[in-house]
C-alpha cells in the first residue's frame, strides 16, 4: 500500500484540502498491483493518473468526455509510459465487459442526470471482484467551505450553479446525502464495503479561492514559474518549498485550518465530502 509519507509528497501543493483526502482514500480503497488495470473516469486533467504512476507501474487508462479537458489531460500525464487516454461517455464506455481491476470514479455522479445508469456502466467494465471507489460532494457541506450557496440554499432555497461564485454547486445536477449514495451504489447492482466522509474545518471561501481565483490564474499561464510549480497539483517535484513563495505561505495557512480533519468524520457531520467503496460481485 502506498504510505502516508509518498502522499503527502504528492499531495504538498494542494490548496484544496478535500482533494488530499479523496486522494488518500483513494489510494486506500486501490492499492495498485504491477499486473492491475485501472480506469480514471473522468480523468479530468489528469491528476489521478499521474500519481498513478508515481508509485506504481500498473496500467492505466484514462477517460474523458471534455475534449478540451483531455487535451490538457494530454499534455499533464499523455508522456507517461503505460498510460492510454480516450474520449469517452461514462453512459457508453468503450471497454469490453469485465477489463478493469479498478475503477476511480471522484466528483462524476454529481454532474449525471442519471447517477445509476453511470455506476451500471461502471459495473460492467469492472472484473468480478473488481473495486470502485467513488467521491462525491455533501449535502451537508461546512458553512465555510461555501458561504455564499449555503447562505442561498438556507434563507432562499436556491444555489448558484454556474460562473465563478458556483462555489461546490458548479455544474452540479445533485449534491448527496450519505444514503442517496448508498442507495445509487446498491441499484446499480455493486455490493458496499466502506462509507466515509471527510473535511469539515476549512479556510472561509476556500472553494472560491482555489477554484474561482487560484485555478484560472493558474491556467492561464498568469503566474510567475515559481508560483505555477507550487501551486500544480502535477508538478509537487518541482516545488522547492520556499516559505518566501506566496503560494507556499498560503499553502501553510490552509494546512492549519485543515489540522484537526480526520479521514472519516462522524455521520451527520457537515464535510465537504462523501466517499464510498463498492465492489462488483465475484
Amino acid at each position: 500500500m502506498v504510505d502516508q509519507a509518498t502522499i503527502a509528497h504528492m499531495t504538498r501543493n494542494e490548496a484544496d484540502m478535500a482533494f488530499k483526502k479523496r486522494v488518500q482514500t483513494i489510494f486506500e480503497w486501490i492499492d495498485p498491483q504491477a499486473d492491475d488495470l485501472i480506469l480514471d473516469m473522468p480523468c479530468g486533467r489528469g491528476f489521478y493518473l499521474n500519481m498513478f504512476r508515481y508509485v506504481s507501474q500498473c496500467r492505466l487508462i484514462g477517460g474523458e468526455l471534455d475534449p478540451e479537458v483531455l487535451e490538457k489531460a494530454r499534455r499533464n500525464v499523455g508522456q507517461l509510459p503505460g498510460l492510454l487516454l480516450n474520449r469517452a461517455s461514462i453512459y457508453t464506455l468503450p471497454y469490453a465487459d469485465g477489463t478493469f481491476d479498478a475503477v476511480i470514479a471522484s466528483e462524476i455522479l454529481e454532474h449525471l442526470d442519471d447517477d445509476v445508469a453511470g455506476l451500471r456502466e461502471i459495473w460492467r467494465v469492472l472484473k468480478p471482484g473488481g473495486v470502485v471507489a467513488i467521491t462525491v460532494p455533501n449535502a451537508n457541506y461546512p458553512f465555510w467551505w461555501d458561504p455564499i450557496n449555503k447562505t442561498l440554499e438556507t434563507l432562499f432555497n436556491t444555489h448558484i450553479q454556474h460562473g465563478p461564485l458556483a462555489g461546490i454547486w458548479a455544474n452540479h445536477v445533485r449534491l448527496y446525502t450519505a444514503p442517496q449514495l448508498r442507495q445509487a451504489a446498491l441499484n446499480a447492482g455493486f455490493q458496499v464495503e466502506e462509507e466515509r466522509q471527510f473535511t469539515h474545518y476549512c479556510f472561509p471561501f476556500i472553494h472560491n479561492l482555489v477554484y474561482g481565483l487560484g485555478k484560472p490564474l493558474l491556467e492561464s499561464g498568469a503566474l510567475p514559474e515559481s508560483m505555477s510549480n507550487a501551486a500544480d497539483r502535477t508538478k509537487f517535484d518541482q516545488n522547492d518549498g520556499s516559505i518566501f513563495n506566496p503560494i507556499n505561505f498560503g499553502l501553510k495557512v490552509f494546512n492549519w485550518f485543515d489540522r484537526h480533519n480526520v479521514i472519516s468524520e462522524p455521520p451527520g457531520r457537515s464535510t465537504v465530502n462523501l466517499a464510498l467503496k463498492a465492489r462488483k460481485p465475484a
